[in-house]
C-alpha cells in the first residue's frame, strides 16, 4: 500500500513538471486580444440566454402546478431536469470561453 502511494506521488510529480513551464512572451503586445473579447461576449450571451430560458421554464412550471396541483410532482421533476440541462449549456459555454481565452 505504501509503495503504491509513493509510486503514484512520484509519477504525478514527474508528469506535472511540464505544466509549470514558462510561456513565451507575445510577439506584439500592442494589439487587440480578440480572443478575450469573444470569450466575454460568449459568456454574456450564454448567461443571459440561460437566465431567460430558466425563467420561462420556471414560470411555465408554476403555472402548470397552479392549474393542476395533483400533477405537481411530475411537473417539478421535469422542471428540475430541464433547469439542469439549461445550466449545463451555460457551463459548456464557460468551457468554450476558457478555451478561447487560452488560445494563441
Amino acid at each position: 500500500m505504501n509503495k503504491k502511494l509513493i509510486l503514484l506521488t512520484a509519477t504525478s510529480l514527474f508528469v506535472s513538471v511540464s505544466a509549470f513551464a514558462q510561456t513565451t512572451a507575445p510577439a506584439a503586445t500592442g494589439g487587440v486580444r480578440w480572443n478575450l473579447i469573444s470569450a466575454a461576449f460568449l459568456l454574456g450571451i450564454a448567461a443571459a440566454a440561460g437566465a431567460i430560458g430558466q425563467a420561462k421554464g420556471l414560470a411555465a412550471a408554476c403555472e402548470g402546478i397552479a392549474r393542476n396541483p395533483s400533477a405537481g410532482g411530475a411537473i417539478r421533476t421535469a422542471m428540475i431536469i430541464g433547469l439542469a440541462l439549461i445550466e449545463s449549456l451555460v457551463i459548456y459555454a464557460l468551457i468554450i470561453a476558457y478555451l478561447l481565452m487560452t488560445a494563441k
